[in-house]
């Protein structure tokens, strides 16, 4: 028998890699949720009804809540989360008009390394944080003071993969300088959604 001819409507992915190194204009703050916490909610979880008894509190250790809200990879450098930098593309979408839907299948960042206690893929960052203790209020409302790790001066570099057929250079790398100018990165960025931000996480394209 003879093959039958086959008609392919569907043409192979063109995806295509850019490489930003970008320089951040303001203070990049972050917030990992910590492996401590999340300790403490599983024991209360598991313990049901008898956690809610009162119980003596334990002296807190802001050191540790400063180390803990670190993304550390495997091999122990500091890194951004990259699905921010992503989130941050697809959000600034909404400022030209170009379809988010379509963003979330075009466009992709390649990760340096991974989170070493929860796996998430990370972008190095460059530079030294310090630790900043900020008062804030909780949900309900009561004081509270938050640890935060705060690099002043940073830079990375971020790896783009993009849909060629939806995006060009020039759109990926304009979608990146809105990003760094109008969304931002990290906690207190102008995008933040619960606020209007804080003027942290913002950036330049070198």
């Amino acid at each position: 028998m003879k093959p039958e001819d086959i008609q392919v409507s569907i043409k192979a992915p063109k995806i295509e890699t850019a490489l930003f190194r970008i320089v951040g204009t303001a203070p990049y703050v972050q917030a990992r949720f910590s492996g401590k916490a999340k300790q403490q909610m599983a024991a209360k979880m598991m313990a049901g009804s008898t956690a809610r008894g009162k119980k003596a509190r334990e002296p807190r250790d802001f050191e540790d809540d400063y180390q803990q809200a670190m993304h550390v990879s495997t091999e122990g450098w500091v890194g951004i989360p990259a699905g921010a930098f992503r989130a941050a593309m697809i959000s600034a979408c909404r400022l030209v008009g170009f379809k988010m839907t379509l963003a979330k299948l075009s466009v992709f960042v390649a990760a340096d390394g991974i989170d070493a206690i929860d796996g998430i893929p990370l972008i190095r960052i460059n530079g030294t944080p310090e630790r900043i203790d900020m008062a804030v209020r909780n949900a309900t409302g009561g004081p509270d003071i938050r640890v935060r790790p705060i690099w002043r001066e940073w830079s990375a570099d971020v790896r783009v993969r993009y849909d060629a057929d939806q995006f060009t250079l020039n759109d990926v790398t304009n979608l990146m300088d809105r990003v760094g100018m109008q969304v931002g990165i990290g906690e207190g960025r102008p995008d933040s959604r619960q606020s209007a931000g804080l003027g942290w996480g913002t950036f330049r394209l070198e």
